[in-house]
């Protein structure tokens, strides 16, 4: 195996583990607030928030890297309008993706703080649970549309 295919390797692996973990993270966190019970949310929370530390943080260190050394390998100009769309959105879903990580570690206290207190989940919870519900909106349709752009690398006139 070539370090081409290699990194070509991460880098699909990188993607995987991008719309996998925020997918999982997102199923879990939503079931976890279902119950309503803060010592399963605050559970859920903690394990989410570490998953998206060691995962998600990873492979968004990894994306663009490989990405770029696969585009130069290939002779493909970062300019390219497909990979400047690219770019763009997974600037865009970083900017959704960093509050979310201050927001889950602030569910999470605020869950660890109800079930310690052996009182529901308070209104503050309940207000970032939204946010961070909607910001999972706006990333994760853009993250399919940045894969579907990987795979088919359309001619996009700008």
């Amino acid at each position: 195996m070539e370090l081409f295919d290699i990194v070509r390797l991460l880098h699909v692996i990188g993607a995987c583990v991008l719309i996998g973990t925020g997918t999982g993270i997102a199923f879990f966190m939503l079931m976890a607030n279902r119950t309503a019970d803060p010592a399963s949310v605050a559970h859920t929370a903690s394990v989410v928030v570490i998953a998206d530390m060691l995962f998600t943080a990873t492979a968004a260190i990894a994306q663009p890297i490989t990405g770029i050394a696969l585009a130069w390998n290939l002779g493909w100009s970062l300019r390219e309008p497909w990979i400047v769309l690219s770019l763009a959105l997974y600037v865009f879903i970083g900017v959704f993706w960093l509050p979310v990580i201050a927001i889950q570690i602030k569910m999470r206290d605020e869950a660890i703080a109800s079930a310690g207190a052996g009182v529901p989940l308070t209104a503050r919870y309940k207000r970032l649970y939204r946010i961070w519900f909607a910001c999972g909106i706006p990333a994760f349709a853009a993250i399919i549309i940045l894969l579907w752009l990987m795979i088919i690398r359309p001619v996009i006139g700008f």
